[in-house]
């Protein structure tokens, strides 16, 4: 068969903090979080899938007094956490959580998705609010006893990647090669557009992860309607991306938030990608890596030839997918 390529799901692990600076957060994402979670655990964990959870740090507190007078952050980043949300405790704390991800079946990663979710790209956060945010990740995590190798961009806002580096972060998720998933819809059905990249390291030692494909960017009555004429479209496409990587030396890049799994139609989504993903493993020599593995191999290959530059990609489009 020659070389077998491998597959990546990274989740971004947020809970309120991926809507909080939103002037209307969507109520059934927010609700959503905690109840994703715990789906996505019980199904990697059932189908023995590796995955990367990249979480704001800030989850990973136990409490905290909703100020934070040491962080650089713009006025009023925190206002939500002191204000309309000071009685969410569950939106804004998930120790329990992430003591899942840490006690699961699954040899899963624990990533960096920032403290408070700061988007990196954004012209206002500069180098030293990047910084702060890596810091306390950082920092946070080496309470827990872990270190961060792997780090999501919120939003995918690509940005500070100097600042990565210098923190020993080795992985990050790089833009995908459409930009969101409703286009990924189109390119990869018309115009038949390859789900599979190549990671590659760039000029700052970091290797790019690049994104394939975002599980959840055809919904809504769209969905609907595709489903009662045809099939779910993100599911055909996640198969298709498994199957390409069979039969590639690359690499499935899957990702997804755990608050997207809003309803049992969402869960049975991913029973079905993961349960494609466990036959082809069971048929093939198709591998699961997560975003540390990948760095690690691609590190590994350094010198041979086969790992190559990438170009920056701080000048790119970059993917914002809430």
């Amino acid at each position: 068969m020659g070389a077998v390529g491998s597959v990546v799901v990274s989740l971004d692990a947020e809970l309120g903090w991926g809507f909080h600076d939103l002037p209307e957060p969507p109520a059934k994402r927010v609700e959503s979080g905690r109840r994703g979670w715990s789906v996505m655990l019980e199904l990697l964990d059932e189908f023995d899938v590796p995955a990367t959870w990249a979480v704001v740090g800030h989850l990973m507190l136990e409490s905290c007094d909703g100020v934070h007078a040491d962080h650089p952050a713009p006025p009023g980043w925190f206002d939500r956490e002191r204000g309309a949300w000071a009685d969410r405790e569950d939106l804004r704390f998930g120790p329990d959580l992430v003591e899942g991800v840490l006690e699961a079946d699954a040899d899963h990663e624990l990533a960096s998705h920032t403290f408070s979710h700061v988007l990196f790209g954004d012209p206002k956060t500069d180098r030293e609010l990047a910084a702060a945010e890596l810091d306390r990740a950082t920092e946070i995590a080496a309470e827990w006893g872990e270190s961060i190798d792997s780090f999501v961009y919120p939003r995918n806002d690509v940005g500070h990647r100097d600042v990565l580096a210098e923190y020993g972060v080795s992985a990050y998720r790089g833009r995908s090669p459409t930009r969101d998933g409703v286009r990924g819809v189109f390119d990869s059905t018309v115009r038949d557009q390859s789900l599979v990249t190549t990671p590659r390291t760039d000029e700052h030692g970091l290797v790019n992860v690049p994104a394939s494909l975002f599980l959840f960017g055809f919904e809504g009555p769209a969905r609907t309607v595709a489903e009662s004429i045809w099939t779910d479209p993100m599911l055909e496409l996640a198969r298709r991306g498994i199957d390409e990587a069979v039969r590639s030396d690359g690499v499935f890049h899957m990702w997804l938030h755990p608050n997207n799994l809003t309803s049992e139609r969402d869960d049975q989504r991913m029973r079905s990608i993961l349960s494609h993903l466990e036959r082809r493993r069971s048929e093939t020599d198709l591998t699961v890596e997560t975003m540390g593995d990948v760095a690690r191999r691609i590190q590994r290959s350094r010198g041979t030839g086969i790992d190559g530059a990438a170009g920056g990609v701080d000048g790119q489009a970059t993917v914002r997918s809430n």
